[in-house]
């Protein structure tokens, strides 16, 4: 509980620093975003992320990590190469202005991810989802902690397994690294699922 204190105290540091986007501006740059992510951010396909309303802080984040190569993605580095910093900005403040769609949770999987996200697992010490990401999986946008309900589950599964193995490596003070390697891989499995479906 401290480490998550300590790392949302940074995160708010951080907001204070980061640059604002204007919305329209980046509507007007988003046509490349729209082959994976759908012109919303809405992604069809399961293995890309819906990016509306994400959180201008967490995108703008994402987007300048991927052009540094703090996170890793060859599709993304590429995408965003050429972009300045005040046109990752307005990239952020688009997508993060849209509304997400919901999907549905798989039903054999609701019990044990609703138990996950709302509650962890005190035995292994994983604590709940919400603390962060909100009851509702709307996040905390100023503090740079995603929305992730309605997100497809298949992303988040993807995202959590790519914490738990070290794969992925961009999380504030390995809080994600550090919850992900203590869940089990039928808790994954049952969150991502679950969170699919919540709104």
């Amino acid at each position: 509980m401290k480490k998550l204190a300590i790392t949302l105290m940074l995160s708010l540091g951080l907001v204070v620093g980061a640059q604002a986007g204007d919305a329209a501006s980046g509507k007007k740059l988003s046509g490349a975003c729209a082959a994976c992510h759908s012109q919303d951010g809405n992604s069809a396909a399961p293995s890309f992320p819906k990016i509306a309303g994400l959180g201008e802080v967490y995108l703008l984040k994402q987007l300048k990590e991927f052009k540094s190569g703090a996170r890793s993605n060859p599709i993304m580095a590429g995408q965003v190469a050429a972009l300045n910093e005040s046109q990752l900005a307005d990239l952020a403040a688009y997508f993060a202005s849209q509304t997400r769609s919901i999907g549905y949770a798989a039903k054999d999987k609701v019990a044990l991810g609703e138990k996950t996200y709302r509650g962890g697992n005190r035995a292994t010490g994983v604590p709940a989802c919400l603390a962060c990401h909100g009851a509702q999986g709307r996040g905390i946008a100023a503090a740079g902690f995603p929305a992730l309900g309605g997100q497809h589950g298949a992303y988040v599964k993807a995202q959590l397994v790519a914490f738990q193995e070290d794969k992925r490596t961009n999380d504030a003070s390995k809080v994600m690294r550090d919850i992900a390697g203590r869940m089990s891989n039928k808790e994954i499995d049952a969150v991502s699922a679950y969170i699919q479906g919540l709104h």
